[in-house]
């Protein structure tokens, strides 16, 4: 007789299981298919799932989960000190059991190879397919942290809004290769010695497009996007530092997110002399919540600026932020690809070079304004005489002439300075 007896799960195993499942996984299995918290569901909601015990001591568990007639295998863990006797295939055998009595005709498993419970599938009769690929797309938004974001204000972004940012080539592939590729790729980033990102810096001057790149990554990764705002955490500043921490605590119990805060200069500027200075202990604050915001996984705090100059020396010191990444005005072949995008099918009838020349000094939000401006004009001339004729070069030029460019020549000078003496890539 073997030493162990096989019986169900009862919810009085549940540390012991959680034990167990601790004890099997491998380091391939750092987001295994079935997580342990869903299996546990599972098996408590009365789903099929097994355990092996000797005396008071759980060694093992086998669980599953049943979708007409075919049953998926959620579990297979076993201790450590039990391995290779035997446990695991006597609990698939006894989950089967169950399996067949409730009309299961087909057993499915999927796990890596070396994985616990391997050995037992094979010795249970279980036929491999390594023909078959897995695909997964993950939610990284649960039912309790949709609450969480209402309360944040937080919202999850499209994962179009990357391929939707016209132009502005060298940024995005700055942010692709630094930012997004590490998260999206762990695994690969670690065999290279590659750490993600954790908290990143992008400035430059205001409307080139900071809070729109913040929000096509978190896009991206399929990460709620979470804007903090400096003015409305809280009124007078010596209340700030304490909404700041209160905010912060909330965010950790998401389960993954952006936090993006634009005008960090507002809480963390160039601290005065002046030790009674209200504003030190709002930037004091932000200094001691950064490195424990970067002890957490699946999460990236994105602070904006449109003057890095300004900053604390403090805040910019290595260690905080993995990065400082200028995003400037869109040269001639970004303005060209902006246009295009705002124009759509009436560059057939628009000399989009003149709106690409005239437009030189323009952000990208500029550019915005003056396209809807100059579309707003000829839909009110066709409007007035139907006539049926397309948008005319004139009508965005006028439009451009109309509008009032964010970028002088002192900001661009500035800019210039910042991406020489501040730029960390």
């Amino acid at each position: 007789m073997p030493p162990w007896r096989l019986r169900d799960f009862h919810d009085d195993d549940l540390d012991q299981a959680i034990c167990v499942w601790d004890q099997s996984r491998t380091i391939d299995e750092s987001h295994p298919v079935f997580g342990v918290s869903e299996v546990i569901s599972a098996a408590r909601s009365g789903q099929p799932a097994v355990v092996a015990v000797i005396g008071d001591d759980l060694v093992g568990m086998a669980a599953a989960q049943v979708q007409g007639e075919r049953a998926w295998i959620s579990m297979v863990a076993l201790s450590s000190h039990w391995r290779n006797r035997g446990i695991g295939s006597a609990l698939l055998g006894e989950l089967e059991v169950r399996l067949r009595t409730m009309g299961v005709r087909r057993i499915s498993a999927l796990l890596p190879a070396d994985a616990t419970g391997a050995a037992a599938l094979h010795n249970s009769g279980f036929s491999e397919r390594s023909e078959l690929s897995y695909f997964e797309k993950v939610d990284h938004v649960g039912p309790a942290d949709a609450g969480l974001l209402a309360i944040l204000g937080g919202q999850v972004m499209p994962a179009g809004l990357w391929q939707a940012m016209a132009g502005m080539e060298s940024e995005k592939r700055i942010i692709e290769q630094r930012i997004v590729l590490p998260l999206v790729e762990p695994s690969t980033a670690a065999q290279y010695g590659v750490s993600p990102p954790k908290a990143v810096i992008l400035f430059g001057p205001p409307g080139t497009g900071k809070t729109s790149f913040a929000k096509a990554v978190a896009g991206r990764l399929g990460w709620p996007f979470v804007e903090l705002f400096p003015s409305r955490l809280a009124a007078p500043d010596v209340a700030m530092a304490s909404a700041l921490r209160e905010a912060f605590a909330t965010l950790m119990e998401l389960e993954a997110a952006l936090v993006f805060i634009d005008e960090v200069e507002e809480i963390a500027g160039c601290r005065s002399g002046v030790p009674s200075d209200p504003s030190h202990g709002v930037t004091n604050e932000l200094l001691k919540l950064i490195p424990a915001f970067r002890q957490h996984d699946d999460r990236l705090l994105v602070c904006a600026t449109n003057s890095v100059r300004s900053l604390d020396s403090a805040f910019l010191r290595p260690g905080r932020f993995d990065y400082i990444i200028p995003v400037g005005p869109p040269d001639s072949t970004a303005r060209a690809a902006i246009w295009g995008r705002y124009l759509g099918s009436m560059t057939e009838s628009v000399e989009v070079h003149k709106l690409v020349e005239a437009s030189e000094m323009f952000t990208p939000a500029d550019i915005e304004f003056a396209a809807r401006k100059g579309a707003q004009s000829a839909f009110e001339r066709e409007i007035e005489f139907r006539r049926g004729e397309p948008a005319h070069t004139d009508d965005y030029l006028s439009a451009i002439a109309d509008t009032r460019p964010t970028l002088t020549a002192d900001m661009l000078a500035e800019f210039s300075e910042d991406i020489a003496l501040r730029t960390r890539l």
